[in-house]
């Protein structure tokens, strides 16, 4: 065999460098599990014996291995296999508009922001897109033909570049340009920060032209503390403070409001709003001293557009924010104060911070000294001296860490701020303000949060769906192919060796989903090797001889086997590029497992196979009991295709009726909202975990129904999806959300649960395991972007089959295959969804499932097409029906191994991989099941009937034909 040389030479090089790549990891494990043995299962001492251990090196001679080095560069673990939190960052655009346009109190430029900032909840477009569309229509409403380049608006010095002449487009690409240089900022200022609370292998990425930046912290557990430092910008302010006789006129008029319109408002009309706000208990210089249970209303009712309208106009401006944490004396109240504030909503000062350090007051309290750059450092001189004995609040992204009275003029820029601060939080705010400020205010838009307990089972599951299907896989094909299938297996040990090899090569993330794409990629590797013994059997029963039956069978198969794997890596890049997260890691374990499998089943096979050969030695391809199997096997498919066709058509119609009147269940990144999946220490009923929560969600509309509650494997875990406070994304809303869990759990749990260990629920047997967040305006962009990359699929598949067949008829027909499949698994996503015991959601894992099967399904499709293709030019006497009946019955074999080979792969993977993974994988076994019956009767029937007016003759002697079907034999 020619170049078999140059192919050992590949194998050995890829060989080298994956076992350089996977040793740091295989050490870095080494010597964990010798500190978890020693420990046995203190956290201390584990630690004790981790650093005693990682002094030692490894020397291998050509390499010297050492755990802190090793450990930097071993294989990244997704959070869903090692814990942690995987958060989507928006930076507030409207926030560097208004720094842009140098706070201007322009009422269009006011008026297009809040409507920008409306239009905004429902747009996948970015937010200066849709601002400048908004400009645009303000400005022709209002007649004013105000320019972009106008002083009021960005023709101002914090734009020097932009001119008074001009034009708005230049305009518009230089404030998008400045817009993401503002997001790199931010990008380096995050990683910074990161980088100073020592999380080992974070992955940070900007998300171009959305203004948000992805962060993944695998390992992280103090979840809350991560949240705080992502979002905090830094943006320290000083603001005048507002006393309580400014506002108490307009507390009282909006308690007569509230009596009236409370319904309006969101409130009971009976919420007495004077008793919320505690005046007796008033600390110095607040406006309200609130029960944290009572915020969320506090909130609701002063950010009410009828209590903005009915403001007074000493107040109209007024900003009102809440103090950084409750008094060490008061635990269960937040103090409300009320700042001073203008149309632009600009502070008097907001300085930069050259440095800052952890100090201690006279009583010795924890406190932050820090030191103003120039220009903080002269306004907070003319501030002070303007306000001697006046309060000045001290914020630090809208939360008022501290508001005493001045007493003095502060000249020299220096000032402390103090908070009640324990050590660590005075730490990671040292460290926030050390690493510079956001350019603007960022808000987690999507979260995703995994427990370690979690992690590790996620790891047992996927092992043993590895295991099980790997030995399915041996066994199924040494028991149908004998000899060649040893072979077969050994291409598929290095295919898995090479392929976990390169991941790690190239810093890629191993998730669950990724773990599925191995085995996956394994069920599809040993496609090409099916593909080249079923026709290597075929000449074998015409009579040739074993060396050129297998050198006809892989010549003859490399054309199927291209076609097939290049559609399915079409499918793997779009998932790549739609995808986010997990699905990125599936489409990348998927996409590599594709190549590797080309590698090694059609070139390594060869080479092994070929080199037993060439030393006399035979090699079956075939079993006493599987040789004869689907031998002289002839069916009339075409002849069926009516049947079929009223077969697909009712069923068609079922699932149609069904995904129109029923719908489908969708889940948070479709929707938006929060879900937990929440673990108790005994079964827990999911209808009364239900009746309870629904007393504590309540929309904002009086409705109780933003609550789900299924039962999540087993009986005593739930997964628990609301809606609530979803419009809210800060971090104390979702810190509110999670008490309201507890509390409507708590009846459930143990008498001493605490929300500390239900938040944790690490070293206890209850408590949030995992949890999702995602907010309204990333919901429509993943559903839009799903809907984006199956039609980029479709399309995709439909331009290369046109390509590699040259008709149209192929095309369609593969497509309405397609269609159909995609319509029969909507339909039971639709059906089932109350029915089966697992989750039924319509999320991005169900799309990259959906994805995933047209990229398998079209492989069968391409078989038959490429037999018909070679059927065309060598049977030219058969009429079209027998030739396509020929063309299908011919690769039976191919197409029936391929698919129950597949289908028990994924079986295992069902039963066995875990919870996360079940839905994803029913989705598939219902793909693979009527991808086939689809081949068979849809994609091939509807090309017969497309292609029948013309006769086999006219189509074998049209020029494109006698140039493709001549090419399959080269």
């Amino acid at each position: 065999m020619q170049g078999k040389g140059f192919i050992t030479l590949i194998a050995v090089i890829l060989g080298l460098i994956c076992i350089n790549e996977l040793l740091p990891t295989w050490y870095t494990s080494k010597v964990e599990k010798q500190a978890t043995e020693i420990s046995a299962g203190d956290p201390v001492k584990y630690q004790k014996e981790l650093d005693r251990l990682s002094k030692d090196t490894l020397n291998l001679g050509f390499t010297k291995l050492h755990y802190s080095g090793a450990k930097e560069k071993e294989m990244k673990l997704g959070l869903d296999l090692k814990g942690g939190i995987n958060v989507l960052l928006e930076i507030n655009q409207r926030d560097l508009i208004s720094n842009l346009t140098n706070y201007s109190e322009n009422p269009i430029l006011i008026e297009a922001l809040n409507r920008t900032d409306e239009v905004q909840k429902n747009s996948t477009r970015s937010y200066i897109d849709n601002f400048f569309v908004e400009f645009d229509a303000v400005n022709k409403q209002k007649g004013a033909n105000l320019k972009l380049a106008d002083p009021e608006i960005f023709g101002n010095p914090n734009l020097t570049e932009i001119r008074f002449n001009t034009n708005d487009e230049e305009v518009k690409k230089i404030v998008r340009n400045r817009i993401e240089l503002s997001t790199g900022t931010a990008y380096e200022v995050i990683r910074t920060r990161i980088d100073k609370m020592g999380v080992t292998q974070p992955n940070v990425q900007r998300v171009p032209g959305t203004g948000r930046i992805s962060v993944e912290m695998p390992g992280v557990k103090d979840i809350d503390r991560v949240k705080k430092m992502l979002q905090t910008s830094a943006k320290l302010q000083f603001w005048e403070v507002q006393q309580l006789q400014e506002v108490a006129p307009y507390f009282e008029q909006l308690s007569q409001i509230i009596a009236v319109k409370g319904d309006s408002i969101g409130v009971p009309k009976t919420t007495n709003l004077m008793n919320l706000l505690q005046l007796n208990t008033m600390a110095a210089n607040g406006v309200g001293n609130i029960k944290l249970s009572d915020t969320a209303t506090i909130n609701k009712i002063l950010n009410s557009q009828i209590a903005k309208d009915a403001r007074p106009a000493n107040i109209k401006y007024t900003n009102f924010f809440w103090g950084y944490k409750p008094d060490a004396g008061n635990e269960n109240n937040l103090v409300l104060y009320a700042i001073r504030s203008n149309a632009s909503q600009k502070a008097p000062v907001d300085g930069a911070v050259e440095s800052a350090n952890i100090g201690y007051d006279d009583l010795g309290r924890v406190v932050v000294d820090m030191q103003m750059d120039s220009k903080g450092a002269k306004d907070w001189k003319t501030m002070t001296e303007k306000n001697v004995g006046k309060p000045v609040a001290v914020t630090l992204d809208n939360v008022v860490y501290t508001a005493p009275n001045v007493n003095e003029a502060i000249p020299s820029g220096r000032t402390q701020i103090s908070g009640n601060f324990s050590q660590e939080e005075a730490q990671d705010l040292v460290n926030v303000l050390g690493a510079g400020k956001l350019p603007a205010g960022a808000k987690i838009v999507q979260a995703e949060v995994v427990g370690p307990s979690l992690g590790a089972e996620s790891i047992q599951s996927g092992m043993w769906s590895f295991i099980i299907a790997f030995l399915i896989i041996v066994v199924y094909l040494i028991f149908y192919y004998g000899g060649a299938g040893v072979y077969a297996v050994i291409a598929m040990v290095f295919n898995l060796f090479f392929l976990i090899g390169i991941m790690d090569s190239v810093d890629a993330t191993l998730t669950l989903p990724g773990i599925a794409g191995i085995v996956l990629s394994m069920a599809m590797a040993i496609d090409a090797n099916v593909i080249v013994y079923e026709r290597t059997k075929e000449e074998l029963f015409l009579g040739k001889n074993i060396k050129e039956a297998y050198k006809e069978g892989f010549n003859f198969s490399l054309s199927a086997i291209i076609d097939g794997n290049i559609t399915s890596l079409l499918t793997a890049i779009v998932l790549y590029v739609f995808g986010t997260g997990p699905i990125k890691g599936f489409a990348v374990t998927l996409g590599i497992g594709i190549l590797m499998s080309m590698f090694t089943c059609v070139l390594l096979t060869r080479v092994m196979i070929f080199n037993r050969l060439e030393k006399g030695k035979g090699l079956s391809v075939w079993t006493p009991m599987t040789k004869n199997l689907f031998r002289n096997t002839w069916i009339n498919f075409i002849g069926k295709r009516k049947f079929a066709y009223i077969f697909s058509a009712i069923l068609t119609v079922i699932c149609l009726l069904s995904i129109f009147t029923q719908g489908f269940k969708f889940g948070v990144d479709f929707n938006g909202g929060r879900s937990y999946v929440v673990r108790f220490d005994k079964s827990v009923n999911p209808v009364e975990a239900d009746e309870s929560l629904q007393k504590i969600f309540v929309a904002k509309d009086g409705d109780q129904n933003a609550v789900d509650v299924k039962t999540f494997g087993t009986d005593n875990q739930l997964k628990i999806t609301t809606d609530y406070m979803i419009n809210e994304e800060s971090v104390e809303a979702d810190m509110a959300v999670e008490q309201k869990l507890f509390e409507g759990l708590k009846q459930f749990l143990p008498a001493d649960a605490s929300v500390r260990n239900f938040k944790g629920g690490e070293d206890t047997t209850y408590g949030i395991i995992s949890s999702v967040k995602v907010g309204p305006t990333v919901a429509d962009d993943i559903k839009s972007g799903g809907a984006m990359a199956l039609l980029i699929a479709l399309v995709g598949i439909f331009l290369y089959i046109l390509l590699r067949f040259k008709r149209w008829q192929f095309s369609t027909g593969a497509i309405a295959s397609l269609v159909h499949d995609a319509i029969v698994i909507l339909g039971a996503y639709s059906i089932l969804r109350n029915i089966m015991p697992f989750s039924m959601e319509i999320n991005q894992d169900f799309i990259a499932a959906l994805l995933t099967v047209l990229g398998y399904s079209i492989n069968d499709t391409v078989i038959i097409f490429d037999r018909i293709r070679e059927y065309l030019k060598d049977k030219k006497s058969l009429t079209l029906e027998n030739l396509f009946n020929d063309s299908i019955s011919s690769t039976l074999g191919r197409t029936f191994n391929t698919a129950f080979a597949t289908f028990l792969v994924i079986l295992a993977i069902f039963i066995f991989g875990g919870e996360n993974l079940r839905g994803f994988m029913f989705a598939l076994l219902i793909g693979v099941g009527f991808g086939t019956y689809s081949t068979w009767f849809i994609a091939s029937a509807v090309s017969y009937d497309l292609l029948k007016k013309k006769g086999t003759k006219a189509i074998a002697e049209d020029p494109i034909v006698e140039d493709v079907a001549g090419t399959t034999r080269n």
